[in-house]
């Protein structure tokens, strides 16, 4: 297995519904590690950049507006296959399609409000990490290393 990291962000659906605490609890209990995370309103040239290859799309002005209506928490993940597993527990970005279980199908009701990001490559996760996170705002740790435990 190799150890990756990926970029992951609750949407403002998240945050106004005060459902943060359980789907960040989904995403510990999976073993996934945070190494970096941080609330941020994001502008709307970042919201562009980020959904840059949905730009001419249909759906592109409500995603930029949907993503720019409030705070989202973005966050750095790492593990095994973290970008495969993340995609996984997310579930279908088709609201009627995400199962049970996942996260979008245990709270995601329509698919424009999308609650929860998770890049789909390598590629973009290395992107989307460098456009929200400066490099020293990334924390590398192991389980363990903390003497208060």
């Amino acid at each position: 297995m190799a150890i990756e990291r990926t970029f992951t962000m609750l949407k403002p659906g998240v945050l106004s519904r005060r459902i943060m605490g359980e789907v960040l609890t989904r995403i510990e209990r999976k073993g996934f590690d945070i190494i970096a995370a941080k609330l941020v309103r994001i502008p709307r040239a970042m919201a562009e950049t980020h959904y840059g290859e949905h730009r001419g799309k249909p759906f592109f002005e409500e995603l930029v507006a949907y993503i720019t209506s409030g705070p989202v928490f973005a966050m750095v993940l790492e593990g095994d296959e973290s970008i495969s597993l993340l995609r996984t527990l997310c579930g279908s970005t088709r609201a009627q399609d995400a199962a049970p279980g996942t996260i979008r199908g245990d709270y995601a009701m329509h698919t424009g409000l999308n609650i929860i990001h998770a890049s789909d490559s390598a590629e973009s996760a290395q992107r989307e990490i460098a456009l929200f996170f400066k490099p020293e705002e990334i924390m590398d740790w192991q389980d363990g290393n903390d003497p208060w435990i």
